[in-house]
């Protein structure tokens, strides 16, 4: 398999986990394409760095934005490594990190790095717009 077809099947892995498990909801998916020795890299505050971790995010997110989607801008491999470029878009309809829902609507960027193996998202690294995100909730109001 030349290191293209590898990385044109890893985007698509990362493609499925972003179209059906993060704005779908199918969480039977998440346990197909997640390993079970799957590390983040970069866990959000309060989550474990590891495959249920990553679940209970997914799982707060649609939990306080019902309708929670994303937006694929562009994604780039290199070999198993895939880095995407993404816009999140929701309606705050649940707690959030403490805070009761506001029936705002939401967007943030995020971009992601996943590692695929076997067919399996095995590690994550990724950074997330959340500052913009607090400040949509009205949890913060702009710059000292």
């Amino acid at each position: 398999m030349s290191n293209d077809d590898i990385s044109e099947t890893a985007k698509a892995v990362i493609r499925r986990n972003t179209e059906e498990v993060q704005s779908g909801g199918d969480y039977a998916l998440y346990d197909k394409l997640f390993s079970d020795n799957f590390v983040d890299h970069t866990p959000q505050p309060g989550r474990t760095p590891d495959k249920a971790g990553a679940l209970e995010l997914y799982q707060t997110l649609r939990t306080a934005f019902p309708d929670f989607h994303a937006v694929i801008h562009w994604q780039a491999a290199e070999g198993n490594l895939v880095t995407t470029y993404k816009t999140y878009h929701g309606t705050h309809q649940g707690e959030f990190f403490g805070m009761a829902p506001t029936g705002r609507e939401i967007q943030f960027e995020t971009v992601d790095a996943m590692r695929v193996v076997d067919g399996k998202i095995t590690e994550h690294w990724g950074v997330a717009n959340l500052f913009s995100l607090m400040e949509q909730l009205g949890a913060r109001t702009g710059t000292p």
